[in-house]
């Protein structure tokens, strides 16, 4: 009789599943032209694309197909700062900010430094010892203000032998698209040489930034997100462990972890614990259509807990992690473009469950 084999249960490629740091995801990027590389939007839902597939490989090429597609909404990102990295004795440090003087009253719901100091200090101090004490107070504060002055970008210019690269420190809008009012923040890395990273720093300190400055149609994306949580799950949900025959003791488990010499349990074993809710990217995502009016795709009753989509929106071919409403970063695909698949030449038609 031959002997049986199978491979093992769950794959090993993303171990430790453990939940993800935080909800918005951080891309690094990288390019040769100085402009912005990287960039947040909100995931909306699924939805059926139909097209002519121009495809010379595919069996299905100049015929009308249908695909599942995936859109996002892409409100502007507001530049509120520049930070520059120096060389430190492991990897790289943190030289200097420069924030912006016009920055949105939606950031202080994320930045509490942005607030305004209140004015009991003045009146806690004329209690105690009057105005002599309020004064010499005001004094020191002074003093430490002139010691802390603000970074600007004359500054940046003269350190620039220092300097190893630019970021920009960008928020989003989520309040113009009717999500959520608390707005998400991460660094968008800067193209090219460092001296014109600093000049294209200077130009959009302040400014926004929008999705066509990095994706236009037909382009492929990096895609970066956390994907939806499930909680603590045992192991035939989490590894697809094959269940116990029906009069064993105990069905859903692993029939056995390990031998008693070694006395060891090894960390390829499945195990239960936390499933979901971890960072994850997917590479070569092409993007179908970027469009500023969500009157050809919203309909009557909206996208399944989303609701109709204000503003700018894009379809990106194929699926993406996370759920509804979900922060996800986009940057320029780093890896060479894929030649399989279907291509569609134009979008015919967006089909909304």
């Amino acid at each position: 009789m031959s002997s049986y084999t199978q491979p093992r249960r769950g794959s090993m490629a993303f171990y430790p599943r453990k939940r993800a740091l935080k909800q918005t995801p951080s891309m690094r990027a990288y390019g040769n032209d100085a402009k912005a590389l990287n960039f947040l939007c909100y995931k909306v839902g699924m939805v059926q694309v139909m097209g002519k597939n121009i495809h010379h490989g595919s069996p299905t090429f100049g015929q009308e197909v249908v695909i599942p597609a995936t859109i996002i909404v892409c409100p502007p990102m507001k530049v509120f700062g520049v930070r520059a990295y120096t060389k430190a004795e492991i990897g790289v440090e943190v030289l200097g900010d420069v924030l912006a003087e016009n920055t949105d009253k939606i950031l202080l719901r994320k930045i509490l430094n942005f607030k305004k100091p209140k004015k009991k200090e003045g009146k806690e101090a004329a209690e105690k010892g009057g105005k002599e004490k309020e004064g010499k107070e005001s004094k020191e504060k002074e003093k430490k203000k002139g010691k802390e002055a603000p970074c600007t970008i004359s500054d940046f210019e003269k350190e620039l032998n220092d300097v190893e690269y630019f970021t920009l420190l960008a928020h989003t809008a989520p309040d113009r698209v009717e999500i959520k009012k608390t707005p998400d923040i991460c660094e968008i890395s800067i193209g090219g040489k460092k001296e014109g990273q600093l000049v294209y720093a200077r130009e959009k300190l302040g400014k926004e930034i929008n999705i066509e400055e990095i994706a236009k149609g037909n382009d492929f994306l990096d895609v970066k997100a956390v994907t939806t949580g499930k909680g603590f799950q045992g192991v035939v949900k989490r590894f697809h462990v094959r269940m116990q025959r029906p009069k064993a003791k105990t069905r859903r488990v692993v029939g056995s972890i390990g031998p008693w010499h070694p006395h060891t349990v090894m960390f390829t074993v499945a195990r239960a614990g936390q499933m979901g809710y971890q960072s994850r990217t997917e590479y070569n995502k092409r993007v179908l259509k970027i469009s500023d009016k969500p009157e050809e795709i919203n309909s009557k009753s909206g996208f399944i807990n989303y609701g109709n989509i204000i503003g700018k929106y894009a379809i990106i071919q194929g699926t993406l992690p996370g759920p509804t409403k979900r922060c996800i970063a986009i940057r320029k695909s780093t890896r060479p473009e894929r030649k399989k698949g279907i291509k569609l030449e134009t979008v015919s038609k967006v089909i909304v469950n």
